[in-house]
């Protein structure tokens, strides 16, 4: 008996799976917007990695955005990250301003100050300046645009001293440039250490700050007029 005639058929192979498609770009006109994605990529990459691991194919990655249009909006990766910088310290500088202006004691502008550091731990803007102030001890250049930038906050913190010398009629024994310069430096020193994860029952941050909204409180505290002692009759 004759088989009958099928043809055989054989599966086909299974393709091995490529590469993933590239996402896609959305096409950009507005060149703001382009700029905005950029130093968005560039601070988060710069909190979350540091300075010394900052990559420009990485952040034009992060971004959506061809690499070479990083090159077009800023001159390398050492203007990148002064923009990503001036992009934060301009808006925090006026809002630091209008605090000190505000009709306030010392200590509730103290305080004012406190809850606005915890805004900016917890935004990485405290980390971004100790990034790139570590990165400013080996790289001049840098060293040159990053100091004027901090100083920035002393020059704000002395004004604001002076004018509460001023103002309160108060006759200090110091200059004010001094106290400016206690208070910013101290300042300095708590964002380095809580930068390095240095907590609290070791560094007593949160309790110096404390202990200064204090101090502040009690000076305020008008002087109770002392009585006369008697005199004791011989």
């Amino acid at each position: 008996m004759d088989k009958p005639d099928v043809q055989t058929r054989r599966a086909p192979r299974a393709r091995k799976p490529g590469p993933p498609a590239p996402l896609a770009r959305v096409p950009r006109g507005d060149g703001a917007s382009t700029r905005a994605l950029i130093l968005e990529a560039a601070r988060r990459r710069l909190v979350e990695g540091g300075y010394a691991r900052l990559n420009v194919r990485d952040i034009a990655s992060d971004a959506g955005v061809n690499h070479a249009l990083i090159g077009y909006h800023f001159r390398g990766k050492q203007q990148l990250v002064l923009a990503v910088l001036d992009d934060a310290n301009t808006r925090l500088l006026g809002r630091q301003a209008r605090m000190y202006d505000a009709s306030a004691s010392a200590s509730e502008k103290w305080r004012q100050a406190c809850d606005f550091y915890e805004e900016d731990l917890r935004s990485g803007f405290v980390k971004l300046l100790m990034e790139l102030m570590g990165a400013s001890f080996h790289d001049e250049e840098l060293r040159r645009e990053f100091t004027p930038r901090m100083l920035a906050w002393h020059a704000l913190v002395e004004a604001a001293v002076s004018d509460f010398v001023k103002e309160s009629g108060r006759k200090l024994p110091v200059p004010p440039r001094a106290v400016a310069a206690w208070i910013g430096w101290f300042w300095m020193g708590m964002e380095a250490s809580m930068a390095l994860g240095i907590p609290e029952e070791q560094g007593h941050q949160r309790e110096a700050l404390q202990a200064v909204a204090t101090l502040l409180r009690h000076a305020e505290r008008p002087h109770a007029s002392r009585k006369a002692s008697p005199r004791r009759s011989k």
